[in-house]
């Protein structure tokens, strides 16, 4: 971007190392909180802190921050997420050949201080440039990757825009998340009987074998092109001659369609009930359901202002399906039209996560267009499109 309305991108690196070094792991991001309160202030943005963080038991509550511009426009929301999976903590960052990397044994962070920097760019540029743009409501929120914690326990009441974007996907930016799933998870306990397992292994029930066998009859992994499930931990045993009596496990179910959902989930929770049927076995199953599926129509305004702004920015559009969920699966489910968009993030989840900076530079690209835009067409009496 050349002219005035210079991306400075020195600045945009430096600001995405120093978050990425900021140790947040889920429920632990005070220290990036305050640090994230004091920039966007130094910004002229006005940021309250909610009380999120003692009902999940975290460090901080989720920031909600706001920069007034025209009242004649539509206020808009952007929202990123402040926690990192594990191991999050002590990261180093390598930036080579344009692209940044962790340097030890931990994730890099770029979800989502990916976004988080490309945000504090713009902001940056709308100051240096006295660029005309609606109200904007900058939301990061607490607990995300434990399960969407800091949206579900957030007041979207507090909120005015009518529309907004969740900047957390993976994927070169262009992508707009138009769909994805909802997601239950299945704590299930499988329980035996403890004997001796050199003097009377007879007299024990085996609850790893009988939860074996169970897992070997259920359908894993895609199910159809909306729906998955997975078993992600199993956990048992005391010694090795111990027959053992209990044994815990995790799964999760997801899907695109409700119907879908409730269907795999209820053939995963047949296949552990059956279990009371052996003698001395017995199961305890417990389903959560951790958030809801959303869809959006390719015409709606949130989809069309988004698809925009990445045409004049010059990236290649496009529509995808995600199968994770993120905060814009609960804004949406609130009624507040929230799509995901790609910010560049690779391999996220891993130590192998990568950025490349030329995405990054593109991320605030998009999100420049969008101010831009929201000048000329997001008039409160009615819609730009």
């Amino acid at each position: 971007m050349k002219g005035p309305n210079r991306i400075n991108e020195e600045r945009l690196f430096r600001e995405f190392i120093t978050l990425a070094e900021i140790d947040s792991p889920s429920l632990k991001e005070r220290e990036l909180a305050d640090y994230l309160k004091n920039r966007l202030q130094g910004l002229g943005l006005t940021v309250e802190e909610d009380d999120t963080a003692a009902k999940i038991g975290g460090s901080a509550g989720n920031l909600l921050a706001h920069l007034p511009g025209d009242e004649g426009l539509a206020p808009l929301l952007f929202a990123c997420h402040m926690d990192t999976v594990n191991p999050g903590e002590g990261v180093e960052v390598l930036f080579e050949d344009g692209v940044f990397r962790s340097k030890g044994d931990t994730v890099l962070g770029g979800d989502d201080k990916a976004g988080i920097a490309s945000l504090l760019e713009v902001l940056e540029m709308i100051r240096e440039n006295g660029q005309p743009h609606c109200p904007l409501e900058i939301l990061l929120t607490v607990g995300e990757e434990h399960g969407l914690l800091g949206s579900k326990n957030f007041d979207t009441g507090k909120l005015s825009s009518k529309m907004g974007y969740v900047l957390d996907s993976t994927g070169s930016p262009g992508a707009i998340i138009t769909a994805a799933p909802a997601q239950n998870v299945l704590y299930i306990t499988v329980k035996g009987k403890a004997a001796h397992a050199g003097f009377e292994p007879e007299r024990g029930v085996n609850a790893i074998r009988i939860a074996s066998e169970a897992i070997s009859r259920l359908r894993l992994g895609r199910i159809d092109e909306e729906t998955t499930s997975n078993v992600g931990i199993i956990e048992g045993g005391k010694a090795t001659n111990i027959v053992p009596d209990a044994v815990f496990i995790q799964g999760e179910t997801r899907s695109l369609d409700r119907g879908k959902l409730d269907a795999i989930t209820e053939e995963i929770i047949g296949e552990f009930e059956g279990i009371k049927e052996i003698p001395g076995a017995n199961s305890d199953i417990r389903v959560t359901f951790e958030y809801p599926e959303y869809r959006l129509d390719p015409e709606q305004e949130t989809v069309k202002f988004a698809a925009a702004a990445i045409n004049r920015a010059g990236l290649d559009l496009r529509l995808e399906t995600s199968g994770g969920g993120s905060d814009a699966n609960i804004f949406n489910a609130a009624g507040l039209p929230v799509a995901n968009l790609a910010v560049g993030m690779q391999n996220a989840h891993t130590t192998d996560e990568f950025l490349d900076s030329q995405d990054l530079i593109h991320m605030v690209r998009i999100l420049w267009e969008m101010i831009q835009l929201s000048a000329t067409t997001l008039r409160r009496e009615s819609p730009p499109y």
